[in-house]
């Protein structure tokens, strides 16, 4: 990885200071997810209750907010958090302490180690989006999972897509007949590009080229079952070399 390269990389990892996190359920997982990007956190919420397992690796953990939400399959999961991110790992590791998290601070853009452990499930949540590169570029980081996934494991995730791929797909006809629906639609668009554009700008996101059918090709590329699906702004897509569910 470049010197340029690696320095997105962080500079994207660097967003997530304390005060950043202190806010970032409700700006980002409350406010964003449902109002601009279209795709609320339930959404995000039922891949997790559906496709996690008792050992799991977490990429790009955040806050912690769907660990500390979702079902697992029995009531003592192994968990391993993984982020580039110091602020997030400890973070997430007090949040659900009660699990007794390993953290590892690593960058997904560099192979992960084999002592890391080897997973049933991986989950990928808001990363794609902020790591730097076109999708064929941000592929190496779904070989460096799969290279920890056991056999038949699932990967899950989902990412904001760039302003031309959006799927208004939670909405009913009523609903869009609805005038008022129509012109709040136009304004949550317009305030969801400019601040996309912004966060771009600002390195926050580098998804301006991030679009649903080179997300889906890099997948079934290396994975033998690919589901993708548009909520709103949002691609969320499960992959493994079994049958999915």
């Amino acid at each position: 990885m470049d010197s340029m390269f690696e320095a997105k990389v962080d500079k994207a990892a660097a967003v997530y200071s304390p005060l950043a996190l202190k806010v970032y359920d409700g700006l980002v997982l409350k406010f964003s997810n449902r109002f601009l990007w279209q795709c609320p956190s339930d959404q995000i919420l039922a891949l997790y209750n559906r496709y996690i397992s008792s050992h799991h690796l977490e990429v790009g953990v955040g806050t912690g907010y769907f660990l500390d939400r979702c079902v697992f399959p029995d009531a003592s999961p192994v968990i391993t958090l993984l982020d580039l991110s110091e602020h997030c790992l400890a973070k997430t590791a007090h949040r659900i302490k009660r699990y007794q998290p390993v953290s590892v601070k690593h960058n997904v853009f560099e192979v992960i180690p084999s002592s890391v452990g080897a997973f049933e499930s991986i989950a990928i949540n808001y990363v794609l989006h902020c790591i730097p590169g076109t999708m064929m570029e941000k592929a190496s980081v779904f070989d460096n999972l799969k290279s920890r996934l056991k056999p038949g494991g699932v990967l899950f995730g989902s990412t904001i897509l760039s302003s031309g791929d959006t799927a208004h797909n939670s909405v009913s006809l009523e609903q869009e007949a609805s005038l008022t629906h129509r012109g709040w639609q136009t304004i949550s668009d317009a305030a969801a590009q400019r601040l996309m554009a912004l966060y771009n700008r600002k390195g926050i996101f580098n998804n301006q080229n991030d679009h649903l059918d080179a997300l889906t090709r890099v997948l079934q590329q290396r994975f033998n079952d690919v589901k993708v699906r548009v909520h709103g702004r949002v691609a969320l897509f499960v992959a493994s070399d079994n049958a999915l569910k």
